[in-house]
């Protein structure tokens, strides 16, 4: 069983014994017990475990109490702390002083105790002192004997539990590069500092061969590997497609043959670098069976492998859904081409969604004027405006075929938690594997293909590295847009038509980087993307607030931003002011 981090749930109070103490110790425990109902039920660790919450003993009224609550919640591995209060408090004595925790405070909006005194109070503190503090205060006035969470106060408490366990569940753990840098992609330059100083990860590095090694010696799951190929046999490799290859190039029904049994061996050792596998330790591979605690990984790939040996696309886009021969599972993050910035922004989405991520070229910006002049057809629906074309061979999850359906029957992806084995089955019954195209992998190979359904919500993100500047994060939500087959099949075939296809419109507005689709395409700060289900613009900006990654490109609506209060501070500007403020605070592992 994973341990995962916790969320501590810290219930200040009114310090003066003798009747003031004594008169809200039930209000200000049933408040705590409440808001830890209320993230347990809603909130779920990446694998679907709903969040666990841990109560301090007691309420924390003066600065001792502080310490034995901190003390706790260290032995019980707590990751983030919210605190809780209906009344006045001690600010610089009840507050958390872990510089390491996300926190927020819910100040109770209520008449006969200042709960928002206290709030605004323990946020200068906050402030004050370097250590920032997410506010969050109710916009009506509630009675005092009234314990429910309103739903304004709920949506906030949600949004920053949600990003604060994704800050915990990265710490410690590792990113994995199998390879190095791929084709110049300055993505795949992995910057260690910024996974230390920024995520609290540190990085692991294994050369490709190792692959070859573990493939050759037999240092794999033997029995898994029979069940997986028996598995690919039934859904993949009947699903095998047109091979685009001129006739000298094909690979004779022998060697693809070979190249099945070749990725599904490297699916399963792929795998068991990233995390381990004690079934290795009893087949006495004692240090294999270790892994790399990895909770992200990239695969290099070309050129060095693909020239010689099958790609990896089959292992990418099987480990980046939510199933495999074992079932229904929680999605890997396994980046195409070692693209480590990428792997950051699936690894937000993931940990924010539960969802399997996309990973895409951002390929092209079909406008309608030119749609219509290669197809003689005009664009019609969401892509009326334009689109862009998102495509790459590997890392995009099978999830991103849209044939699973939500409530109301339409197309969605779902996390983890919600997916059956028939919305897998579905989602590989949409896809096809096409012989990969041997002038750009010599070493053969299949690549998944398939055309994401329409109409689904998703958010596109990418962090970008800049010199002097540092991380920042680009954003864009939008929808996947149906278009018409004919109008697809020439866009398509002018690309790779063996790689998979999502139709991305953004949604606009009057933001510059917003103002049509080719604005969006052309402010976007690298050649990959990626895509997440459902609008969760909001929640990245909240983690990025936390993690001090300024945000320098998006389209979410102002009134739903939710950063550390400290950052009022630093102008009316939002955008502004969230890079002065990740400024000045830094990294939290620095």
């Amino acid at each position: 069983m994973n341990k995962y981090p916790k969320i501590g749930i810290r219930p200040t109070i009114d310090g003066r014994q003798g009747g003031v103490r004594e008169s809200l110790e039930d209000k200000t425990m049933s408040l705590a017990r409440a808001v830890a109902d209320l993230i347990s039920s809603h909130v779920k660790y990446s694998d679907g475990t709903p969040v666990e919450c841990v109560i301090a003993d007691g309420t924390i009224g003066r600065v001792g109490e502080s310490a034995a609550c901190a003390e706790k919640f260290e032995r019980e591995g707590v990751g983030a702390t919210i605190t809780v209060t209906s009344c006045w408090c001690y600010g610089s004595e009840t507050m958390d002083m872990n510089p390491y925790w996300p926190k927020a405070v819910w100040g109770f909006n209520g008449t006969e105790r200042p709960g928002a005194v206290y709030l605004a109070a323990v946020l200068a503190g906050h402030a004050q002192k370097g250590l920032p503090a997410f506010g969050i205060y109710g916009r009506d006035v509630q009675d005092l004997d009234d314990n429910s969470i309103p739903a304004d106060v709920a949506e906030k408490i949600l949004r920053w539990a949600r990003a604060a366990v994704a800050v915990a569940q990265m710490r410690g753990q590792s990113y994995l590069s199998i390879g190095s840098q791929c084709m110049g992609i300055a993505g795949s330059i992995v910057d260690q500092n910024f996974f230390q100083e920024y995520l609290g990860m540190r990085n692991e590095s294994v050369d490709e061969t190792e692959i070859l090694r573990r493939m050759e010696e037999g240092i794999y799951d033997h029995e898994e590997y029979a069940k997986a190929m028996a598995w690919t046999e039934k859904y993949c490799k009947t699903k095998e497609g047109w091979d685009k290859n001129r006739p000298e190039r094909q690979k004779t029904r022998e060697q693809k043959d070979a190249d099945w049994e070749f990725v599904v061996k490297m699916t399963l050792i792929v795998r068991d670098l990233m995390q381990g596998n004690p079934r290795l330790r009893e087949m006495g591979f004692k240090e294999e069976a270790i892994g790399h605690n990895a909770i992200a990984a990239g695969f290099q790939g070309q050129r060095q492998w693909t020239d010689w040996k099958p790609n990896g696309d089959f292992t990418e886009a099987l480990m980046c859904s939510t199933f495999d021969w074992n079932g229904i599972r929680k999605a890997y993050v396994l980046a195409t081409e070692n693209d480590s910035c990428n792997a950051v922004a699936m690894l937000f989405g993931n940990l924010l969604t539960g969802c399997g991520q996309m990973f895409s070229d951002v390929r092209t910006y079909w406008s309608p004027e030119a749609v219509k002049r290669v197809t003689g057809k005009e664009l019609t629906g969401l892509a009326a405006g334009g689109m862009i074309h998102l495509i790459n061979s590997g890392a995009t999850t099978l999830d991103a075929t849209g044939e699973s359906t939500n409530a109301a029957g339409e197309p969605c992806m779902k996390p983890c938690w919600e997916m059956t084995e028939k919305d897998a089955e579905a989602c590989l019954k949409a896809t096809n594997w096409l012989p990969a195209d041997r002038d750009y992998f010599r070493g053969g190979g299949f690549s998944s293909n398939f055309l994401s359904k329409g109409g689904m919500p998703v958010t596109m993100s990418r962090l970008n590295l800049v010199k002097g500047l540092g991380p920042v994060l680009q954003i864009a939500e939008g929808w996947t847009a149906d278009v018409d087959p004919e109008i697809h099949e020439v866009l398509n075939k002018r690309t790779d038509p063996t790689w998979p296809t999502t139709w991305f419109v953004p949604r606009l507005c009057d933001k510059p980087a917003f103002r049509d689709v080719y604005s969006v395409m052309n402010n976007w700060g690298a050649n990959h993307g990626a895509i997440s289900y459902g609008h969760i613009g909001q929640d990245l900006i909240t983690l990025a607030s936390m993690l001090r990654i300024p945000v320098c490109m998006h389209n979410v609506e102002e009134d739903k931003i939710f950063r550390p209060a400290a950052w009022n501070a630093f102008g009316m500007d939002k955008e502004g002011a969230d890079y002065r403020a990740c400024r000045v605070y830094g990294p939290i592992y620095k």
